[in-house]
């Protein structure tokens, strides 16, 4: 969030509108004056109301931005695999910053909004990216917010850490400046990860794609963070197919305590590895028929409170208890601290500040119908201080901020709300007290063992039950020299076993412990090598490799094994907290890492033999790979139809592979052939919901016209007289996208469809019509193409006994009652509504347009339905 301030502007406040503690800022609350709207990118809300700043009566206006404003990209032809050198990334390559989000408008948003204000206030979260996004807005708003008189202050920076009354004012009350060094180092980051990401990246998913054909994977990504992480399961995986079992020998003892019960004793020899050493101490033990008490203890021991909960054992806990995966985990958290119910979920500190009100958050809970009589029995006997942690000087621990139940949240939401609450008044609570006894046995030369456990004070267990104390018999009462009838003395053969597979919690730890990511990009790193089909996640949350991510750590091993080892990058962390304290300089660090990654990556790709000698025994060559599916031009042989990601065409004969549009299925189209280059065409599609167009797999990779861009299909294509081209098919310009033509599918009939060439919009038309075509003619109020439909004689909408119909889709009314515009089934699930609209629906204040190169026409889109699906 941010708040832009206008001074003298807008009404005074109302009487009803509460002004803030006397600060010098103050804090205005807009209750009872405050107007909302959207801003012009339609997702961003601007709130505005009036209140004092800096003790004078100013008009306050606060919006926010969707993550970073902007993001670090290269420039021109460096963003073109084909015509760069990958080696060329580490220092030719120039960047610049681009919108994240073009589609969002983020950035003239902030100054249509920042216009002619005279202070900012700025509300991201108070870590390093949050500084970071500080900047970004700045860059944006400066410009064009009103000159500061000479000195005044006009940036303003507010850290806070939770979403509540309380925290947003004392946030006002303490306003700071942005901190530039911390987003130096994120710039650093970035910069790194991009580079050093992208050469090694590019390069070996080009070898490896052009070679082998069941890799099953669109990228083979490289990244400084990634790899070690990947190189953590590999490393597990190494370790349990190298494992040897080994047989080892245990004894076990049975005594009478009573008639009713028996003790099982524990050796203390634990186990021996030499059978007829286990023999030997079986002779000597089995033929005694009682027990003699050597010595009896009993202890009373505490079982310690949780430490607060910083983020990283937040994530911990919902992968090993809640099974849910650190990504997930971490948004659903970012959800509960947005609504209020918790605290900034992204925080290293385990350690409660002495001026933290524990008792606030704690009263929060008081009435909870799971929780209540433990927090009020806290709040009448007094709370117990947590224990002290690490204090990493970010952010408390996460803490709940206000009551919720499952009905309110639901879900995985109430399930980690729910473990954040219990943990919280755990720290708060008194240690699990319990008494241990003690009784050492001696059976023959042989010494023996049994322990109990008897609960004294439960303490933080009642509200953590499954941290409690196993429930163990009570052992009975004897002393020195008492004696007990052997029940049984027996040999048991056992064998070690192998470790298991990473967990996802195993994993976070490892990586917290060797400086791998921050507490915030752990889960997406974790969830990279998963995308990336590097590792599966199988029951148990637990990580197993794939042969491609084995195949890729063992090849790092052989060439140079800092790249998968954790050591560099932790390096480099330490050197980006250096910028971020000011110890260090962005420009130095940012040239010296990347110099010692180039050295890398020239010797990378001259021993890449040694790597590519693996991917020989694990994957097969693309030309042993696929199925025959459409002729080449070139040679007329059937080029083979490769389905593991990257989908493709491969032709072993001229030893020449066409990339296809990824996610969809591919198949032969009717064996016709592109008039430029006698390639068979193909039809793509994307499923029955979505939309389907035909290409040509070597005009799809090299564009034979000006216009066309490299991956797509005769949807696009400007070819004059082809049948399926852009110029016979196109009907009008898109009725969303500035830059799309909706185009017919004349492969969709009986169920015809109109789909747009660049965005998800779909308009499904004309069911049950035997035949559409497009016209030559264009419409005379439009200029869009008319389509010649002939209809189905029994379903005929058409008056009398007629079939044969021609019209414009946009303005014949009768084809406007025909026509449902949709979006591909691609569309994210968010942004799905509830059902159809009515009206203008998604076309209003967009004109369709004719063919490419009419003018716009006037807006006739108010008889498409647009709903989603």
């Amino acid at each position: 969030m941010l708040s832009l301030t206008t001074v003298g502007r807008g009404p005074r406040p109302s009487k009803r509108q509460c002004q803030g503690p006397g600060s010098p800022h103050g804090c205005a609350s807009p209750a009872g004056s405050m107007s909302s709207r959207k801003g012009l990118n339609g997702t961003c809300s601007v709130h505005e109301y009036t209140g004092t700043f800096t003790g004078q009566l100013v008009r306050f206006k606060m919006t926010s931005v969707c993550g970073h404003v902007m993001t670090l990209d290269f420039l021109g032809k460096y963003n073109k695999w084909d015509k760069v050198d990958p080696a060329e990334l580490f220092s030719q390559a120039p960047t610049e910053k681009k919108e994240a989000n073009p589609k969002l408008n983020m950035v003239k948003f902030l100054q249509v909004e920042g216009k002619g204000c005279d202070y900012i206030v700025l509300w991201l979260d108070c870590d390093k990216e949050g500084e970071n996004i500080c900047f970004e807005v700045l860059d944006a708003v400066l410009p064009v917010m009103n000159q500061a008189h000479s000195g005044e202050k006009t940036v303003f920076r507010a850290r806070f850490s939770s979403i509540t009354d309380t925290d947003i004012c004392t946030a006002m009350v303490r306003l700071g400046e942005p901190d530039h060094n911390e987003a130096l180092s994120v710039d650093a980051r970035q910069e790194l990860d991009l580079r050093i990401g992208c050469a090694f990246t590019r390069f070996q998913t080009k070898y490896f794609q052009g070679k082998y054909g069941n890799l099953d994977s669109s990228l083979i990504s490289f990244g400084p963070c990634q790899t070690p992480t990947l190189g953590f399961c590999v490393e597990r995986h190494d370790k349990i197919q190298s494992f040897k079992p080994e047989t080892y020998w245990v004894l076990q003892a049975k005594v009478d305590a009573d008639k009713d019960r028996s003790l099982l004793l524990d050796w203390d020899r634990v186990r021996v590895f030499d059978r007829e050493i286990a023999q030997m101490f079986l002779n000597m033990t089995k033929l005694e028929k009682e027990a003699q008490v050597e010595a009896t203890s009993r202890k009373e021991k505490a079982k310690q409170r949780p430490l607060a909960l910083n983020t990283v054992e937040m994530l911990r806990v919902a992968s090993s208890s809640l099974g849910m995966g650190p990504q997930h985990a971490m948004q659903t958290a970012e959800r509960l601290y947005t609504q209020g119910y918790i605290s900034y979920p992204r925080t290293e500190t385990t350690h409660y500040p002495e001026s933290f009100d524990l008792k606030g958050p704690l009263r929060q809970q008081a009435n909870h119908p799971y929780w209540a009589d433990t927090v009020k029995r806290l709040l009448a006997e007094g709370i117990n201080r947590p224990r002290k942690g690490h204090d990493a000087g970010d952010h408390p621990p996460i803490t709940p901020m206000k009551s919720a139940t499952e009905a309110e949240l639901g879900g995985e939401a109430w399930r980690l709300y729910e473990y954040i609450t219990r943990h919280f008044i755990a720290t708060v609570s008194h240690d699990c007290k319990y008494l241990q006894s003690t009784i050492s046995f001696r059976i023959g030369p042989e010494h023996f063992t049994c322990t109990g456990k008897t609960v004294i004070s439960p303490g933080f267990t009642e509200i953590m039950p499954w941290q409690s104390v196993p429930l163990e018999e009570s052992l009975p009462t004897c002393q020195r020299g008492d004696t007990f009838a052997v029940a049984e003395v027996k040999m048991l053969e056992k064998q070690t076993s192998p470790p298991d597979y990473l967990t996802e919690a195993e994993l976070i730890t490892l990586m917290e412990k060797h400086g791998i990511g921050t507490d915030a990009s752990i889960p997406v790193h974790i969830n990279n090598i998963c995308q990336r089909n590097y590792v599966v996640v199988e029951s148990g949350r637990r990580l197993k490799p794939t042969n491609l991510g084995i195949v890729l750590v063992h090849g790092y091993y052989k060439i140079d094994v800092e790249l998968v080892l954790p050591t560099i990058r932790s390096a480099v962390e330490k050197q980006l907290n250096l910028i971020a304290q000011g110890k260090a300089d962005y420009r130095q660090v940012l040239g010296h890492t990347l110099d010692v990654f180039k050295r890398k990556f020239h010797y990378f790709v001259d021993s890449i033999a040694g790597m590519d000698e693996l991917m020989e025994v694990s994957f097969s060559p693309l030309a042993a790979t696929g199925k025959p599916l459409s002729r080449c031009g070139k040679c007329h042989r059937f080029m083979k139809y490769i389905q593991a990601k990257p989908s493709r065409l491969h032709c072993s004969h001229c030893d020449e592979t066409y990339t296809l549009p990824q996610n969809g299925t591919i198949k032969l189209y009717k064996e016709l052939r592109c008039p430029l280059d006698d390639f068979e065409l193909v039809l793509w599609s994307s499923g029955s919901r979505g939309k389907s167009y035909p290409l040509c797999p070597y005009c799809s990779n090299h564009p034979p016209f000006r216009d066309m861009k490299k991956g797509t299909g005769c949807n696009e294509c400007t070819h004059p007289t082809c049948q399926h081209s852009l110029s016979m098919l196109g009907i009008g310009q898109c009725v969303e996208c500035e830059s799309g033509v909706l185009v017919l599918d004349p492969t969709s009939g009986p169920k015809w469809r109109v789909a747009c060439n660049r965005c998800n919009v779909v308009a499904h038309c004309f069911e049950n019509a035997h035949r559409v075509r497009v016209s030559a003619d264009t419409c005379g109020t439009c200029e869009a193409a008319l389509l010649d439909v002939d209809f189905n004689k029994a379903r005929s909408p058409l008056l009398g006994d007629g079939t044969q119909h021609t019209g414009c889709v946009f303005c014949d009314p009768v084809f406007q009652e025909l026509v449902e515009l949709k979006h591909a089934a691609s569309c994210h699930p968010m942004h799905r509504g509830p059902g159809r609209r009515q009206g203008r629906g998604r076309g209003r204040g967009r004109r369709p347009a004719g063919k490419p190169g009419t003018r716009r026409p006037k807006d006739k889109m108010s008889a498409l339905a647009a709903y989603f699906v």
